[in-house]
């Protein structure tokens, strides 16, 4: 029992101690690591997961292992934002691979990257023909950036001359039958104009939203826990 107590502890603590560390480190996704970053989060994780588990060893001496790294994580971040030549050294540089439609094969094995993960990346963002290509870069993370030849382009809504519709982004106001009164605040409504919209709408109580939104035209979009075939309605003022 007493070891069972001792894991649930240091579980606890690798815990909260990885969700602490992260939040210092910053937001990154995923797709966005470089490959010093997705091992560091490897390492962290290794070092979490002996903490949680390893009772021949005191507790301690995982966390000063686990913060120690943590720190020097943020130190090396934090250089290589002030100094280019070290964020170099560590995030190494964006290299292009295909100029006018023709591959580099030099800058390619540079990143040792075959012919295959090219052609694959290219299919992934629906180019078959590598003469469409004007340039494609390997960036830091391992992605692939390309830009096709500007006649090649898919056209905006500039360039074929039409009008658009600007929309704003919605912004919740009610999660789980429950008003979000700050987010009612920011978007400049009241209670009563939400209230009303309900009403409009057919639904006579809030708890019978699962979720509301509205944007900056005062378009509200509503779902409710009982939806109709129609699904959730999107209104406009």
């Amino acid at each position: 029992m007493k070891v069972i107590i001792e894991i649930i502890i240091q579980t606890l603590l690798a815990f909260f101690s990885i969700w602490f560390i992260t939040r210092i480190l910053g937001r990154k996704q995923i797709a966005q690591l470089t490959v010093y970053e997705y091992i560091n989060g490897i390492t962290f994780g290794s070092i979490a997961a002996t903490l949680a588990t390893d009772l021949s060893q005191r507790t301690w001496h995982h966390l000063i292992g686990l913060f120690l790294f943590g720190i020097l994580t943020w130190l090396m971040s934090w250089i290589s934002i002030k100094n280019d030549a070290v964020n170099q050294l560590l995030q190494g540089e964006p290299v292009i691979v295909i100029e006018d439609g023709k591959i580099l094969e030099k800058n390619l094995k540079r990143c040792l990257y075959s012919i295959n993960d090219l052609l694959e990346q290219l299919r992934i963002d629906k180019i078959f023909d590598i003469k469409e290509v004007k340039y494609a870069i390997i960036e830091t993370n391992g992605s692939l950036t390309v830009m096709k030849y500007e006649d090649l382009e898919t056209p905006t809504i500039k360039d074929l001359g039409l009008i658009s519709n600007p929309q704003d982004p919605f912004c919740s106001v009610i999660l789980d039958g429950k008003i979000i009164y700050d987010n009612l605040q920011a978007m400049k409504i009241n209670e009563e104009w939400l209230i009303n919209q309900l009403k409009t709408n057919g639904i006579k109580n809030v708890k019978e939203v699962m979720y509301a939104a509205v944007n900056k035209q005062k378009q509200i979009y509503i779902d409710k826990y009982q939806d109709n075939a129609d699904g959730g309605k999107k209104t406009p003022l």
